[in-house]
């Protein structure tokens, strides 16, 4: 038999007998608090041992095991305080098991006589919050201090963290405050979630439920809501940047020397999947890169951290005195990181120079970049080899590409063999080595001018099939390292991906299913002027994320709502067009933005 009470009592020549029914629904709390003579606060001198030969069914009992616990206890006066037992024999068996019946029993309420289970106040819960008001002397109506611009609030003394509305992290914040009001009026609190309130209204509202100890170790629990009042109060960096939009501490300069912008498109992606730009007050295009201010140095230097894990960047910083207080021996400082990409892009043609050929095993000198991340991927279309350079490598010896993929031609696959034994995977890309014959599609009624020669593609090229390479043989190259290389043959073309620009003229009318979000950033006028050619570099970038996987693994794509599957989709889906799969998309649950009316990211 297992305790259930226990009360600690002077023997007296007065004894009171205690008779305590519990139920097995009983939380391991209340049993302690009523077991505990501190907490429960008992006035029963005595314990007994009630043995109940079968579990009573009704409330009504025989006088039998009473009296034996009253012989009991006259008899064994001078011994410690006994422990009550409640020893129930099984009444039955269930699937071999025994089971045993418990039963609540009921007393009436001494204030309105309902019946109600057995406690130490003898009152029912309505009776007790009428006798008892547990939310007395608990705050009700506090402040926060809001900063409207950057949606943030004050946590004293000086730091301000930024809370969205009916957030999680919202709730915590408005509890925090209450927790020493409840924790001196002996409260507890067990329950809180938010009122529903208009946005403008300036009020956020909180329903709280507490416990508290009344009467005889009965603990009454009760809700009650909490108001707290929104002060708009501009936080330090909003200030400033009111005062004088271009008052900012740091600013990272990014820039890469090259004639399109899809390089920008794809930072921009991942800046916007790792939140790296969260604490930028203000992002400008300019004409050849993307500035970015920040409100603290920390802050830049953290976003130069960044650039370096996803691109083998090269950058510089420098300060510049902006005032000093020789009282204090304050200085204050404007620091700027220039940071620079190599002007190396993906399908770039390279011609290595004799040095870092001969450093790679002579490798090349004629590589394409396959990819460019905290490393560069350069690969030899004729042999399959590779390499790898990260930023300290490339910049110890940089170059440049020989061609771009603005300079890429159009061609028509006639042949392809492929040469066994030849393939290789590059960052889980597979490339396998084949002999083609090709001609130029600008050609055609003109010449019969055809091409042999050894590509990288012969696991996706078949005849018939359109390819875009770069024409070495009407190509005028006037490239230093390439003249170093004395009686270097090159070869007529070199085809650097497969094409689908026929098949997607069917399709050219129909939206995509899938979106991009994009950074909210300032353009300088020179920017609004080549618009058209943004749009057209934005276009081919969006190309590329539907024919290359691996480019979409590090990305976050959206589901276009406003894009509708038709019926003949089964039908053009089979004209192997790349496409993004539906199970690769995200929702978009940006539920802030029809709302607040502050969007951070523009589609």
């Amino acid at each position: 038999m297992d305790p259930i009470l226990s009360w600690r009592s002077t023997l007296g020549p007065r004894f009171y007998l205690g008779c305590v029914f519990l139920s097995p629904r009983l939380t391991e709390r209340e049993k302690t608090k009523i077991g505990n003579p501190k907490e429960g606060k008992s006035q029963t001198k005595f314990s007994i041992v009630l043995i109940t030969p079968s579990p009573p069914q009704t409330l009504r009992l025989t006088w039998k095991p009473i009296y034996i616990a009253v012989l009991v206890v006259g008899l064994l006066k001078t011994l410690p305080p006994l422990s009550l037992h409640r020893v129930d024999r099984p009444s039955r068996m269930e699937n071999g098991m025994f089971t045993v019946h418990h039963t609540i029993g009921s007393v009436l309420c001494c204030k309105c006589g309902i019946q109600m289970q057995p406690n130490a106040a003898n009152m029912c819960v309505k009776c007790l919050s009428s006798e008892n008001n547990i939310t007395e002397g608990l705050l009700k109506r506090l402040e926060l201090k809001h900063c409207p611009e950057c949606d943030s609030y004050l946590q004293p003394p000086r730091n301000w963290i930024k809370l969205q509305l009916e957030s999680k992290e919202l709730l915590t914040f408005c509890l925090k405050k209450l927790q020493k009001n409840l924790n001196s009026n002996k409260a507890r609190m067990v329950h809180a979630e938010f009122i529903w309130t208009e946005p403008h209204s300036k009020r956020i509202k909180v329903k709280v439920k507490v416990q508290k100890e009344i009467l005889n170790g009965v603990i009454l629990e009760q809700s009650y809501p909490v108001e707290y009042i929104q002060r708009d109060q501009m936080c330090e960096p909003c200030s400033r940047i009111q005062a004088n939009p271009d008052q900012w501490v740091a600013a990272v300069q990014l820039r890469q020397h090259v004639s399109h912008r899809r390089t920008f498109f794809y930072l921009e992606q991942l800046i916007l999947k790792h939140d790296a730009a969260a604490s930028a007050i203000r992002i400008k295009e300019t004409d050849q890169g993307i500035d970015f201010f920040f409100s603290n140095r920390s802050h830049g230097v953290k976003f130069v951290e960044f650039l370096g894990k996803v691109a083998p960047v090269k950058g510089r910083h420098d300060k510049q005195l902006v005032s000093h207080d020789p009282k204090s021996n304050n200085y204050n400082y404007k620091y700027t990181f220039s940071v620079e990409i190599p002007p190396i892009c993906r399908e770039d043609l390279i011609c290595l120079p004799p040095k870092v050929a001969v450093s790679l095993g002579n490798l090349g000198p004629l590589v394409i970049c396959t990819k460019v991340s905290s490393s560069i991927a350069l690969l030899d279309p004729f042999t399959l080899r590779h390499c790898f350079l990260d930023a300290d490598q490339y910049w110890r010896a940089s170059f440049k590409s020989l061609l771009t993929s603005r300079q890429l031609v159009e061609y028509i696959v006639l042949d392809v063999e492929v040469i066994r034994s030849a393939e290789v995977y590059i960052a889980g890309t597979k490339y396998v080595l084949a002999e083609a014959q090709v001609a130029r599609v600008s050609d055609f009624g003109k010449n019969d001018t055809i091409f042999s020669i050894k590509t990288h593609l012969g696991h996706i090229l078949s005849p018939g099939d359109y390819a875009l390479g770069y024409d070495l043989y009407g190509a005028n190259t006037n490239d230093i390292e390439l003249d170093k290389y004395r009686g270097l043959v090159l070869p007529e073309a070199v085809l650097v991906k497969k094409s689908y620009e026929e098949k997607r003229q069917k399709k050219r009318s129909k939206p995509r299913s899938w979106k991009l979000k994009s950074l909210t950033m300032e353009v300088d006028d020179k920017g609004r002027i080549e618009q058209d050619k943004k749009t057209s570099d934005y276009e081919q970038f969006l190309k590329d994320i539907e024919e290359n996987p691996e480019l979409r693994f590090n990305l976050s794509l959206y589901r276009n709502k406003e894009y509708q599957q038709s019926e003949m989709a089964s039908v053009t889906d089979g004209e192997e067009v790349p496409s993004v799969p539906l199970d690769e998309l995200l929702a978009d649950l940006d539920l802030s933005e029809d709302e607040d009316g502050d969007e951070d990211m523009e589609e």
